[in-house]
């Protein structure tokens, strides 16, 4: 739920030239494709519109198998090759540019140090992953005619997941997951009976929780509630589940606390409840359980919650949900030079620990260490980990370790914390309709052309591209109970709302906590629709200054 960013794209008069980018300010990351986008990219003989493969693309299919197979096993060689080095044989002889593997040459490993991930670094330049982010369509649309390519002959893949659509990441997840059940002792035998007491559901689940172990909850669970007759084919399951997720979020346990994008963050103060970690890993244990059964769970959750369970780095851009305001201020300390403001400011931070307010660093020796314009954004990254990763990491901890005793932690990193939230909750019924009357507008009127042709672009979305959309300009794919008119931000009503913005080299913005979409006034239909599917799908999840 962090605000996505804003990105430029550079682009030239030819079409097959022009490019659109997104650059992480504090890391200098920069993603670029095609202008054409997707729409842009053809195999011999391929239609436009993907919608099947044309007999041409389909007889290319063999050759393309095995180019895949060769190439990722010449790759594989050149992983160990480097793998064998030591990091500091690797450093020398890198900046001695005496390196050379494959494609990769000296100065592009010198690029990767920082990291050390040579082995991703070279996949990255390669020619089959070029290949494959050319006819990223195609090779998608393969896929979701033939699932199993993506286990055998297009395992590479796996390796780049920004490279698969989501739901051909969910079919390959479920696959796996499928196995996994399999193999487990309880999978296909018999079944876990649960039955509980509607008005204490929450507790006495967590009893019956408690008994089980991890393997033993990937079997089948059939529930009833005390006094109600019913036999569970499906439907007793889900209400069970949705009694849950409304208790997961019940102010009495203190687990979590709404955030100003009515998303769901964990609360550094649930050590009130003296079982807090034991209900934490309860609440892991039973999502990763609804994941399995398929069951969706009203159940959404920050960005930066999404982005622990699967491990990732948070940004300080993340902190806008949890806390507008601190967020505002780090904003502020990003935009304007700090030299010249006398803020005093040193790598500390004050810390509320138990009604006594005590000072902390937030690196060593960070007392003596003042913020300048040269080490403001560490500063400003290392503060916001500490108010929404380090002050909650307990309760991170042991929601992770419960969700991932039934689904490993392997599995999920397939996906980005957008499409996590879309596996656990599902994609929402969006009304564009809906969305359209409840839509305010500034520099634009509601019959200017681009905003028109903007409606046309998100009418003719299927329901994956409408749930990113949403995500990327409101930070959940949530949709209001009464519809629009109740959308949420800062923790008042917020309606959607898009702004003008006159420079078209950039590409679309968004303001989660404020609903809001600048958009530039580009010249055609055609660079608008490119320009927007860029960004809900490209830039999730990147956090830039």
């Amino acid at each position: 739920s962090s605000s996505s960013s804003s990105s430029s794209s550079s682009s030239s008069s030819s079409s097959s030239s022009s490019s659109s980018s997104s650059s992480d300010g504090a890391g200098g990351r920069e993603r670029a494709q095609s202008s054409g986008g997707a729409s842009t990219i053809r195999m011999p003989g391929e239609e436009s519109s993907f919608g099947h493969l044309t007999s041409v693309s389909t007889r290319l299919l063999p050759v393309i198998e095995c180019y895949f197979i060769v190439a990722s096993s010449r790759e594989r060689d050149e992983d160990d090759l480097v793998g064998g080095l030591s990091s500091e044989d690797l450093r020398r002889s890198v900046s001695e540019g005496d390196v050379r593997v494959g494609t990769l040459d000296a100065a592009a490993m010198r690029r990767s140090l920082p990291s050390l991930s040579v082995s991703q670094e070279m996949a990255e330049r390669s020619s089959l992953f070029s290949f494959a982010t050319r006819y990223r369509p195609v090779l998608n649309e393969f896929m979701r005619q033939n699932p199993s390519l993506l286990a055998r002959s297009f395992s590479y893949l796996v390796k780049f997941p920004t490279l698969l659509d989501f739901d051909i990441k969910r079919t390959y997840f479920k696959s796996r997951l499928q196995g996994v059940i399999r193999r487990s002792s309880h999978g296909g035998h018999g079944a876990i009976r649960i039955n509980v007491s509607r008005r204490r559901v929450f507790e006495e689940t967590f009893q019956a929780f408690r008994e089980l172990g991890g393997e033993q909850l990937l079997g089948r669970v059939t529930v009833s509630f005390q006094d109600e007759e019913g036999i569970d084919a499906g439907g007793v399951l889900r209400d069970w589940y949705d009694s849950l997720a409304q208790q997961i979020f019940n102010p009495d346990y203190a687990l979590f606390l709404p955030a100003a994008d009515s998303s769901f963050q964990p609360n550094k103060l649930s050590f009130y409840n003296p079982d807090h970690l034991e209900f934490f890993k309860f609440c892991g244990r039973l999502i990763a359980k609804a994941v399995v059964d398929g069951c969706y769970l009203d159940a959404h959750f920050t960005r930066s919650f999404y982005k622990h369970i699967l491990g990732k780095r948070v940004t300080w851009r993340d902190l806008e949900p949890a806390d507008p305001k601190y967020f505002k201020s780090l904003r502020w300390i990003i935009e304007n030079d700090v030299s010249q403001e006398d803020l005093e400011l040193n790598f500390t931070a004050p810390v509320n620990r138990f009604d006594k307010v005590v000072v902390e660093e937030l690196k060593e020796g960070g007392a003596d260490i003042d913020v300048t314009e040269v080490n403001k954004r560490e500063y400003v990254q290392l503060l916001a980990e500490k108010l929404i990763t380090h002050s909650i990491r307990e309760q991170i901890d042991a929601f992770c370790s419960g969700m991932y005793e039934i689904i490993p932690k392997e599995m999920l990193s397939i996906f980005n914390e957008g499409e996590l939230e879309l596996l656990i909750s599902g994609l929402p019924e969006i009304s564009i309709d809906d969305l359209r009357r409840h839509t305010e507008y500034v520099g634009y009127g509601a019959d200017s052309v681009v905003i028109q042709r903007f409606w046309a672009i998100l009418q003719s979305m299927d329901a994956e591209e409408k749930a990113l959309f949403l995500q990327f300009v409101t930070g959940s794919s949530k949709v209001p109970l009464e519809g629009f008119k109740a959308l949420q931000g800062m923790g008042r009503p917020q309606k959607f709302n898009i702004h003008r913005l006159a420079d078209v080299d950039r590409l679309p913005t968004a303001h989660t906590c404020f609903n809001q979409l600048d958009l530039p006034e580009y010249p055609s239909e055609e660079i608008l629709r490119e320009r927007l599917l860029y960004a809900i799908r490209e830039t999730a999840g990147f956090g830039f200054g």
